[in-house]
């Protein structure tokens, strides 16, 4: 499913300013998901260009990962209002547009608790699941899927920052090219 920059598929749609697509090289083996757009985002239709976009580029930048070489989305599109956290069914009625930005992924990075379980469709902690690769299967696909911290979470928490870290570096094992 293509995403709809005039969906109205969820309540989101009354109060955000744009629908925020993903950025980054749409065709990357490697997909990078968080939560939702923030106030930044939501003015500029790009996701990750707050305060925890610039963390998340830092941090790529110094592991030697360029973002263009990356494929960032959100769990949903459109900005909750005050930056709460999406409604089950808003995730819900954005998982069309999710699902297909998954297709003929082979790595998919979820950026905070609510994008990990989201997608893994459960309950965690991320400091007992952080870093560890789970298979999800997705249209028949299996897909490796890592929890991390999201960046925003690393702009106070070393342990967190330490944890994205990490993450950026196993995918740079595991894809060496990008």
């Amino acid at each position: 499913m293509f995403l709809d920059l005039d969906c109205t598929l969820c309540g989101l749609s009354r109060e955000r300013k744009h629908v925020v697509p993903p950025s980054g090289d749409l065709y990357s083996p490697v997909l990078f998901i968080g939560e939702a757009p923030g106030e930044k985002e939501d003015e500029r239709a790009i996701p990750f260009v707050g305060k925890a976009g610039k963390m998340l580029d830092r941090l790529l930048q110094e592991e030697g990962l360029a973002r263009s070489s990356i494929m960032i989305t959100n769990t949903v599109k459109c900005r909750p209002p005050r930056n709460r956290r999406p409604k089950e069914e808003e995730t819900r009625a954005c998982y069309p547009y999710l699902e297909g930005e998954l297709r003929d992924r082979q790595l998919l990075v979820a950026l905070g608790k609510t994008a990990s379980e989201s997608i893994l469709g459960t309950k965690l902690t991320l400091k007992d699941c952080a870093n560890t690769t789970f298979s999800i299967v997705v249209n028949g696909q299996k897909i490796d899927l890592i929890p991390t911290y999201h960046p925003s979470a690393c702009l106070f928490n070393l342990v967190a920052r330490e944890g994205l870290r990490d993450t950026i570096r196993i995918v740079k094992e595991r894809f060496p090219d990008l």
